[in-house]
């Protein structure tokens, strides 16, 4: 009863918090853990715990597949050097100068690296969450961030901590070496997967069970990689960005409306559960702490969220300047944004439940039973720096990006327009074949092709019988063109995704009027 109540409550919060910011304007992240921390403060939730594995497991899948599917891949391939960087150079970073600081506070050095490794990643939760109103390439360049620098923390993690519970010593060479199998073996597995299920969706007939499969990839994704102790992160994102860009020619009309459907709003009860649940362990948090006093760690808390932010501050103005000295070649010059326009992407450093459940994964005994020594104050720390962010970074961001007045981005208008033309001059290309097929007279398709001139490409019929399967006909004709058109790159997959949903929307329209209209018939 106790699951019950806390899902009805979660569940409450989320739309209540969800109503409020949208008449407020309040961050609705920041909406969420207040209420989780005034929900922990009351005596029937004391006790729950935010439990690692379900993060780690059941959660971060999810939310990361439907992070891959929204992604533009010909984005991701242009920033790929920054997008490496920084989910590789600045988790490193950032767990180097965190361990450094805690280290001055007196904190072991094992247990200082713990806490950089669990600080190190973004969220892609509370990054999606406010990283909004900016250009395309850079809200890219977050949004990819935060999908891969999990991978790298987590692999991090895994060594600092048995270091600081098995007494093992630290090695450069071991610690290369699994990154490069982790990194490697999870993009492996997550492509492997990907092209299988594919296939299988192939022989789909039935939407339901496209969406059925759409659900579960994710974990099918996730499961062998964890099972082979290479990245399950990497494995998933692999995954959604293949299916990404296969998909389209595999994935029925009607399955992917159901599947988008689902996973929109998946998705948003996901993220508003992870921060009220962020928020519930706030007090248990407080109330943990028994090595050091409330006052030291509150203190250690603040210096480390400096820490954190700053060394990603420094990170956006300074490695820039050195590729700059590296690689001088025009069109790279051409990609260089100015120093203002860097703010954003260091300012959008949010922390989330990740790293909390990364926290809560740290054992509480050692190999040999020792107790391992202020790994309450771990907790409370992540706790802290996680609120800092969402308080104060992820309020402020819209007035960042403002500030950094970036230049209109008229590529996506441009992208769409582009794709209406030539979907509609594919259209009408194919349509005296198509029409004299359908045994259409010549006067319904000069309509037609009037229709479509005028609607540039996006609908395609407006009858009933063989005009019907004519219409679909010419959707099938447009939809192949946009494959065409995307995977020439002459337009990006978000515009690609925008087109197919009107495409769709038309398809369904059109079979449920052929449907109509064969049971008309038969009456």
């Amino acid at each position: 009863m106790e699951s019950l109540e806390l899902v009805v409550v979660i569940g409450t919060a989320i739309l209540a918090m969800g109503w409020l910011a949208r008449r407020t304007g309040i961050s609705e992240p920041l909406l969420l853990l207040a209420a989780g921390g005034l929900l922990g403060l009351a005596p029937a939730f004391d006790s729950v715990s935010l439990e690692p594995e379900v993060v780690l497991l059941l959660f971060l899948p999810a939310l990361l597949y439907w992070e891959a599917l929204t992604s533009s891949v010909r984005e991701i391939r242009s920033n790929l050097r920054s997008i490496a960087l920084q989910s590789t150079g600045l988790v490193i970073a950032t767990a180097a100068t965190v361990a450094l600081a805690a280290h001055a506070l007196g904190y072991t050095w094992p247990i200082a690296f713990v806490l950089g490794a669990v600080l190190a990643p973004t969220d892609a939760a509370a990054v999606a969450a406010v990283a909004t109103a900016m250009p395309r390439r850079i809200l890219t360049m977050l949004r990819t961030e935060s999908l891969l620098n999990d991978g790298t923390a987590l692999v991090l993690l895994a060594v600092t901590v048995e270091v600081a519970t098995d007494d093992q010593a630290f090695s450069w060479g071991r610690t290369a070496f699994d990154f490069a199998g982790s990194y490697a073996g999870g993009i492996l597995v997550g492509a492997s997967v990907a092209v299988v299920l594919l296939a299988v969706r192939r022989h789909l007939r039935d939407a339901l069970l496209h969406s059925v499969l759409s659900v579960a990839t994710p974990f099918i994704a996730f499961l062998p990689a964890e099972l082979l102790h290479v990245s399950g992160v990497l494995a998933v994102v692999t995954c959604g960005l293949v299916t990404t860009r296969m998909g389209p020619r595999v994935i029925s009309s009607q399955a992917r409306i159901q599947a988008v459907a689902f996973w929109q709003v998946t998705s948003h009860l996901l993220n508003g559960a992870l921060f009220v649940l962020v928020g519930l362990q706030l007090p248990a948090a407080c109330r943990a702490l028994s090595s050091v006093s409330l006052m030291q760690a509150a203190a250690a808390a603040v210096l480390i969220s400096v820490v954190v932010f700053g060394t990603r501050a420094v990170w956006f103005y300074t490695m820039p300047y050195v590729i700059r000295l590296l690689d001088r070649r025009p069109g790279q010059r051409a990609r260089r944004i100015s120093a203002i326009q860097r703010l954003p992407l260091a300012w959008a450093g949010m922390r989330g439940a990740i790293s909390l459940a990364a926290a809560l994964t740290v054992p509480a005994v050692t190999a040999d039973g020792r107790i391992v020594q202020q790994r309450d104050a771990v907790v409370f720390i992540t706790a802290v720096v996680i609120v800092v962010s969402l308080t104060v970074m992820g309020p402020t961001l819209p007035a960042v990006v403002r500030r950094a007045r970036y230049p209109k981005d008229e590529d996506p208008a441009r992208e769409l327009a582009l794709a209406h033309r030539h979907l509609g001059a594919s259209a009408l290309a194919a349509l005296p074949g198509l029409a004299a097929q359908h045994h259409v007279d010549e006067d319904t398709a000069s309509r037609i092709a009037q229709h479509i001139s005028e609607r540039a490409g996006l609908s395609a019929d407006e009858a009933v019988g063989n005009r019907q399967s004519l219409g679909l006909d010419l959707l099938d004709v447009k939809r192949q063109a946009l494959a065409d058109l995307r995977d020439q790159g002459q337009i990006d997959d978000m515009v690609l995704r925008r087109v197919q949903e009107y495409l769709d929307v038309e398809e369904l329209r059109l079979s449920r009027t052929t449907s109509s209209h064969d049971h008309t018939a038969e009456v």
